[in-house]
């Protein structure tokens, strides 16, 4: 694989223990070549309980720090000394941003631009913040807030003046597969509980999915290749929610309940409007959205490894996408 992108770094993870900060520190510290692993997040229970699922998570190189990222004095302490940031912290339930906007705008939103000057403020030399097919022409609050936090951190950029650094990316991609509040855990734990059908949104609803451990690698490569300013989009597969019933229990009955709040039938992760600043590569797409002083050419020559421009008014979106899951395959990923 080469050069970690990681090696001899101090790296904090906002959120970091939820199931992408688990996986994520898992991977450095298993890997064993960055200084330090810090896990930023809100709740003591949850650090307590990461602490119990492996020895990995009981390193002399990880630390726990409590806080949250709307508290910008407290993020401008967990961040002395730290050389990159991932930046997974967010509210994310769609029904619930509907009904309690104002604390997605303030996690989402505030914590981004929280992040964005605590990494200023401590000349933090990356950050990479994930964000959601959501946030593409989003319906949705959650994804409304998800686009905010983007255009922050691309704008985020043009911060930082003489210093140069931080660089400020974004990593983009769908669902992940089993993640904590995602339907695959929900469904598996109505089967254990002797469910006989399963409630079903719409049976033609299509949605990219991604394993952990894909989105882990990606976000992964995606710190060895950044100079700030780009959108990273990995190549996701499609799956129908009806094969993953299936998939997860054959012959199953399943029950149409309609969308809830704020969802989409089909998500995209590239817009027709993207298309033109997005360019293709063997696995991933690579945006480069406007910015302040740069023209689209020169920014294009710091990714000289030769990626085809997306043809203009094309979006990428879970209903066309080319590449989609059978019920086989699936099986095998669950």
């Amino acid at each position: 694989m080469g050069r970690s992108p990681f090696k001899n770094k101090s790296v904090l993870i906002t959120g970091g223990t939820g199931t992408f900060g688990r996986a994520m520190a898992a991977r450095l510290l298993e890997e064993d070549v960055c200084s330090k692993v810090i896990i930023f997040s809100r709740d003591e229970w949850k650090q307590w309980e990461m602490q119990q699922i492996s020895p990995l998570f009981t390193s002399s190189k990880i630390r726990y720090f409590l806080g949250s990222v709307r508290d910008l004095s407290r993020l401008k302490l967990a961040t002395r000394n730290v050389d990159c940031i991932i930046h997974a912290a967010a509210l994310k339930q769609v029904p619930a941003a509907e009904y309690n906007p104002s604390e997605f705008i303030q996690t989402n939103i505030m914590g981004a631009m929280h992040v964005i000057e605590a990494a200023i403020y401590r000349n933090v030399d990356k950050v990479i913040a994930l964000s959601t097919d959501k946030s593409v022409n989003p319906v949705n609050l959650y994804g409304a807030t998800k686009l905010c936090s983007d255009k922050l951190f691309i704008a985020g950029n043009s911060y930082v003046g003489e210093q140069t650094t931080p660089k400020f990316s974004i990593v983009r991609y769908g669902n992940v597969l089993g993640s904590r509040g995602s339907i695959l855990p929900y469904w598996k734990q109505l089967i254990a509980d002797g469910a006989t059908s399963l409630p079903l949104t719409d049976p033609e609803m299509t949605r990219f999915w991604i394993t952990i451990d894909q989105a882990v690698d990606f976000v992964y490569q995606s710190f060895g290749q950044m100079h700030g300013q780009e959108i990273f989009v990995p190549k996701n597969p499609s799956v129908k929610t009806k094969d993953l019933a299936e998939a997860i229990a054959p012959g199953i009955e399943t029950e149409t309940v309609g969308i809830r709040e704020g969802e989409k039938l089909h998500e995209s992760l590239i817009s027709a409007e993207e298309s033109r600043y997005a360019f293709e590569y063997d696995n991933y797409y690579l945006l480069l959205p406007p910015v302040y002083g740069l023209s689209l050419e020169e920014r294009l020559k710091r990714h000289p490894n030769g990626g085809k421009q997306v043809p203009k008014g094309i979006a990428y979106t879970s209903d066309t996408n080319p590449v989609s899951l059978t019920v086989e395959q699936l099986r095998d990923l669950i």
